[in-house]
């Protein structure tokens, strides 16, 4: 991955936002906020899954729930149309906001539109870009939130939630996720739902 000063001001302008979650977690005795270590989390899964990602694909990673508790879900009405309305409406104020930190380190507006364009999850299956960033937050939801998912849901719905996911993800996404450190319960669940 590039190392460079503009894309650090950019992932700290990022994880300044994301420290202002109300929500945290705890996690070896240290209280981080919730989306500061999603962030942590996308970063990392997408440096061991794609270590050669552009700039601008790290920039999306990087922000792909930034500042996400401002639209709460329960402002929108219930169902699965009222959760699209939630999810487009959220994934445009994340485009709109890591546009501007980024136009404020001197990114050009073609690059910020790129971001906001991968942000939008415009292309997916098409672009590289786009589909890499679902394969990335899939994989990360997969890895680290599952387990808390499983006990809050019915086998039926995360058998469900489970295929939903899959038919998102790349093949290369596909072999990653068989490799996670499923407990044996989760894993059994993963099997039941591609069988």
């Amino acid at each position: 991955m590039q190392d460079n000063i503009r894309l650090s001001k950019v992932f700290d302008a990022i994880d300044k936002v994301n420290a202002a979650d109300p929500n945290s977690t705890e996690i070896e005795g240290k209280v981080i906020a919730n989306e500061v270590l999603y962030s942590q989390r996308m970063t990392q899964c997408l440096s061991d899954f794609h270590p050669d990602a552009s700039e601008i694909l790290q920039i999306a990673v990087r922000a792909q729930h930034i500042e996400r508790w401002h639209l709460a879900r329960s402002a929108f009405p219930e169902g699965r149309s009222g959760y699209k309305k939630w999810r487009s409406q959220l994934a445009l104020h994340h485009a709109d906001l890591t546009a501007t930190l980024m136009a404020d380190q001197g990114y050009s507006d073609e690059e910020c539109q790129r971001v906001r364009y991968l942000l939008l999850k415009r292309g997916l299956k098409q672009d590289t870009e786009s589909q890499c960033l679902e394969d990335v937050a899939c994989l990360v939801f997969l890895n680290h939130y599952f387990a808390d998912f499983a006990l809050k849901h019915s086998e039926e719905k995360l058998i469900n939630i489970i295929q939903l996911t899959w038919k998102k993800m790349s093949d290369k996404a596909h072999e990653t996720a068989l490799k996670l450190n499923f407990a044996p319960e989760h894993l059994a669940l993963v099997q039941k739902a591609l069988a």
